[in-house]
């Protein structure tokens, strides 16, 4: 027999699914409007600024982004073609490569993350307190574990 959920755990999944959507895009709206550089292009910078050597290897990139392989292949080459990332090959796994911050990525990100912050801000942080923040960030780690211990 399939497991029920009650309707103020539908609701609550609703609310998750719809709201997620709306927040990524108008945060990446105003990114597009106000630097010109699309939300997963952000990500990727910011993912590859906080890594050591502001590298990584694509896997492990494509996995931080949230992306297919493929898809983010595809983001790189766009990016790479604007100047904002590198790739290398890596020494030791002909097949693999690195992606790597430029300077010109770095300038970009740093131009961006203003707009980006003030948009977490004003659409979602504003709208907890602080004991609302900590409980929600631990329902969401405890979905997280039990979902990667799924795996």
């Amino acid at each position: 027999m399939a497991a029920q959920l009650d309707n103020d755990r539908l609701d609550a999944w609703r609310a998750l699914l719809v709201t997620h959507a709306a927040l990524v895009a108008k945060l990446d709206h105003e990114l597009e409007q106000e630097r010109d550089l699309p939300l997963a292009w952000y990500e990727v910078l910011l993912h590859l600024n906080e890594a050591p050597n502001s590298a990584l290897r694509m896997g492990d990139l494509a996995q931080r982004a949230l992306l297919t392989p493929s898809g983010l292949t595809r983001l790189v080459d766009r990016m790479q073609g604007a100047g904002l990332v590198s790739r290398e090959s890596c020494g030791t796994d002909r097949r693999g490569a690195w992606a790597v911050l430029t300077p010109a990525g770095r300038k970009r990100l740093k131009e961006a993350a203003p707009v980006h912050v003030r948009g977490v801000e004003r659409y979602f942080a504003r709208h907890l307190t602080k004991d609302e923040a900590k409980a929600l960030s631990g329902v969401l780690g405890k979905m997280l574990v039990s979902l990667r211990g799924d795996c």
